[in-house]
């Protein structure tokens, strides 16, 4: 099996927990970077329209640009990567993600940035289903949601600090600045996962792009795929326009924004632990308890928003439901197709990124309407009833699938019985 260039020899799957911490932690300093970037951009929508002669609605498709490219690209480059050993793509991919924020950073008008955008997204779902593999296969028994949802904790504490510290950044002394931490972040993990992850025995390497494909023939995938660019939309059509209903509906002003932003990301870090553990339990438990949760707090956070305090604790309850789903649909999708679970892992975060801009772009067209700024919210709550439906679909088949497997054994340890006789 090819190596890491930082490790000489396959280490047998599990890893020591030691190591293994000391891996999670590097590839959860990509995720941080990652989280960094990918929302940042929210709560500096206004800087960004004021500076680059934009309004509103058109910075906000900044934001559908990167969850674009972030489904563009997690199939594409995992699939033009089937040959590159795991850690090694991890090396290029987060080195990539800061190439495209230094982009960012530099870009003299709106036109450039937007490609900038697109161009940072493109590694981000391929890193997340490459980490996630990785630290699964790395991990023991019983533990494999746990270590993946921590490898995730580094996207959720960007949005509890790395988030409000950039929002608070480029707010004071311009936008870019929150691209250039992004860039030294990055540079950082880069080095971190070059020294530290090994290349895991059975990481999915299988050199054919046949072989991948093949994930894209099982149902479970696509079911766990809407899932996921479905209801995840309901929570992003709220933060992606975080900067505007602090100021203009809770009345906390400008400086609440980074604020709220931390109070998020204390609610997201939280769900990501949560589900870690919970999808160990069940995996189908856990995103209906997302599902379930996610609707009525929005529903609830659309009635009561007009207060400071209610709204601040109903988007904690957003983002703790929200990422009750994360950790659980990676594994769902890694399970739905062991044979292939690159590019099935990779796919999960371009559906979350395709709910990414459906919620985003929703949310500018109500915006657009003249609808008030809490319409996004109600937006939301209709994605996520539908994200639950499809959900329950998909248990549905799952159980008819297991009851007649259980049947077929039955009347196959029947009839060894009969001749047995």
């Amino acid at each position: 099996m090819p190596q890491s260039p930082s490790a000489p020899s396959a280490p047998s799957a599990p890893l020591a927990p030691g190591r293994l911490r000391l891996v999670i932690v590097a590839m959860a300093l990509g995720a941080f970077a990652i989280g960094t970037t990918e929302f940042a951009s929210m709560g500096l929508l206004p800087q960004i329209a004021d500076d680059l002669g934009a309004s509103i609605p058109q910075a906000g498709m900044l934001i559908t640009l990167y969850a674009l490219g972030v489904v563009i690209g997690a199939p594409l480059v995992t699939i033009a990567a089937v040959r590159i050993p795991r850690a090694r793509l991890l090396v290029l991919l987060i080195a990539l993600i800061g190439l495209g924020n230094l982009l960012s950073a530099v870009a003299p008008s709106f036109g450039v940035l937007a490609i900038a955008r697109v161009i940072a997204g493109l590694p981000h779902g391929a890193y997340f289903g490459v980490a996630s593999l990785v630290a699964s296969r790395l991990s023991p028994p019983g533990r494999r949601a746990r270590s993946v949802s921590l490898v995730m904790l580094g996207l959720t504490i960007a949005t509890m600090l790395g988030v409000p510290a950039s929002t608070a950044l480029g707010q004071s002394v311009g936008w870019r600045w929150a691209y250039v931490i992004v860039v030294v972040i990055a540079a950082a993990s880069t080095i971190a996962i070059w020294r530290l992850v090994p290349e895991p025995e059975g990481s999915g390497t299988t050199g054919s792009i046949r072989a991948e494909l093949r994930a894209l023939r099982r149902a479970q995938v696509w079911f766990g795929l809407g899932i996921g660019s479905i209801g995840f939309g309901g929570m992003f059509a709220v933060y992606s326009y975080i900067g505007e209903i602090v100021p203009g509906v809770l009345g906390l002003g400008e400086r609440g924004v980074p604020w709220a932003l931390f109070v998020f990301g204390i609610g997201m870090t939280i769900g990501n632990i949560l589900a870690g553990r919970l999808a160990d339990l069940s995996i189908y438990g856990t995103i209906f308890a997302g599902l379930v949760g996610m609707t009525l707090s929005l529903a609830v956070f659309a009635l009561v928003a007009h207060s400071a305090v209610a709204g601040l604790v109903l988007l904690f309850a957003i983002a703790v439901t929200s990422q009750l789903m994360g950790p659980s649909l990676q594994m769902f999708l890694l399970d739905a197709s062991p044979d292939a679970p690159s590019l099935a892992a990779a796919l999960h975060h371009s559906a979350l990124n395709l709910g990414n801009s459906l919620g985003a772009a929703l949310g500018a067209a109500v915006l657009a309407a003249g609808w008030g700024l809490l319409a996004p919210s109600w937006v939301g709550v209709g994605l996520a009833l539908l994200g639950l439906v499809v959900a329950a679909w998909s248990f549905a088949l799952h159980r008819r699938r297991v009851v007649a497997e259980v049947g077929a054994e039955a009347r196959a340890e029947t009839e060894a019985v009969r001749v047995g006789a």
